[in-house]
């Protein structure tokens, strides 16, 4: 009988202790790192025989491509996922309703918001709602789909489309788009007991439930795929390389490669070719006008240039699932930038000319002593340093850089030196 006893206490721990829930927090933008972080979850879940996978959805929305993969994730799973708009207060908008549609058991937290699901896209003129009926056909036939899928209200998932309808828990509930509303996981837990989805009943009543962690390398591709961050990245890559270029040393340099790639690294699209173009050519023309006197007409062509391609860099008419709220900031995020980098170096330009424009008496600078900053040889011009600015200068002997000079004369704007030795 004691054996019998230790018997079958043995078996309930088992099948009480062993259901294990993952849950993995789904949050800010969908990017092409939440596609890899929820592909990841499944795949531990799966490996680890979870009960069930709960994402927990607070989201403003983002990419369509990475979200019909995340949608295509979640159906080929065999583990039942449970989508949750979590924590309370959290709103799951555009690309985080079509996620909800999709998954086995939608749930919402009290005071949480669903909805605006209409896709956006950048142009010329800023973010802008899509009207393409092509691309709108295709976003309502995903969402009514995912719905018919899981017996949901197929014109309530089209409506979030093309009207931007917004529900709260209670009138999602009332309208069948979710089944459950649940203020915490503990209780959502207890809820989707005995549900049966995916061809098997949940044991989740008493379940654990485990926090899925991303790698560290999801963890900085989540960092960098923000689209904000990732475009303030090649913006600031961009004109720190200008800044470098036009500088002696290569610590801007070095940073705005390393910037410009990393911002590419997140934004995750295709780079619009023209844009680049202008972009170089912008490069090409401050340049120009840093090493050529030309009165600051190239230099303004160059900076036009630079801030057109930074903004037309953006994804043109790419289809992206956006709140507005969040197209708001973003616009805001992404031009400011531009206009006041675009600024800065208008502003730069203008204090180089003023100093070029200077006329200095000739007899107030020879004999003066300055640095060399470059190599200089009779057959090269190179830059010194005299009084805190930057002079072209040449010379009938060889120079090295660092070394002290003297003035001896002047031919346009660029000094005669001498080494002082």
């Amino acid at each position: 009988m004691k054996i019998l006893f230790y018997f079958l206490f043995f078996l309930f721990f088992i099948q009480v202790g062993g259901a294990q829930i993952i849950v993995v927090e789904l949050e800010d933008s969908i990017t092409p790192a939440s596609d890899d972080i929820i592909e990841a979850a499944l795949r531990r879940a799966e490996i680890e025989s979870a009960e069930a996978l709960i994402i927990t959805l607070n989201t403003p929305g983002g990419g369509f491509d990475e979200t019909k993969k995340i949608i295509e994730h979640i159906e080929a799973s065999p583990v039942p996922v449970v989508g949750y708009v979590y924590p309370k207060a959290a709103t799951a908008w555009s690309a985080g309703t079509l996620i909800l549609l999709a998954t086995d058991i939608a749930a919402m937290a009290p005071n949480t918001i669903i909805g605006s699901a209409q896709p956006a896209g950048m142009s010329s003129e800023g973010m802008q709602p899509i009207e393409d009926k092509k691309i709108i056909n295709a976003v309502v036939a995903l969402a009514e789909e995912r719905a018919r899928q899981h017996g949901r209200n197929v014109t309530v998932a089209r409506e979030f489309i093309t009207k931007n309808l917004n529900l709260n828990a209670e009138q999602a509930k009332d309208a069948n788009i979710i089944e459950i509303i649940s203020p915490d996981i503990e209780d959502l837990l207890f809820q989707v007991d005995g549900i049966e989805t995916k061809g098997r009943v949940l044991n989740t009543s008493g379940a654990s439930a485990t926090y899925y962690t991303p790698s560290p390398r999801l963890i900085l591709l989540n960092i960098f795929s923000n689209p904000i961050l990732a475009s303030l990245l090649l913006l600031v890559g961009i004109y720190a390389l200008v800044f470098g270029l036009t500088s002696p040393g290569f610590g801007a340099e070095i940073f705005g490669v390393i910037s410009i790639s990393l911002g590419l690294i997140g934004l995750g699209f295709s780079i619009n070719i023209a844009a680049l173009f202008l972009i170089g050519l912008g490069v090409a023309l401050v340049l120009f006008e840093l090493y050529t006197p030309t009165f600051g007409i190239i230099g303004i062509a160059g900076i036009a240039c630079i801030v057109l391609g930074s903004i037309f860099l953006l994804p043109m008419g790419y289809p992206r699932l956006y709140s507005p709220e969040f197209q708001k900031t973003m616009i805001i995020s992404l031009f400011a930038p531009a206009i006041v980098c675009g600024a800065f170096f208008a502003f730069a330009i203008y204090k180089i000319m003023k100093i070029r424009n200077k006329k200095p008496e000739i007899g107030e600078i020879i004999g003066d002593m300055a640095e060399s900053v470059d190599p200089i040889t009779p057959d090269t011009t190179g830059y010194i340093r005299y009084q805190g600015e930057y002079w072209s200068a040449k010379s009938q002997e060889q120079i090295e850089s660092n070394t002290k000079v003297v003035i001896t004369g002047k031919e346009g704007r660029v000094l005669i030196v001498k080494s002082s030795k």
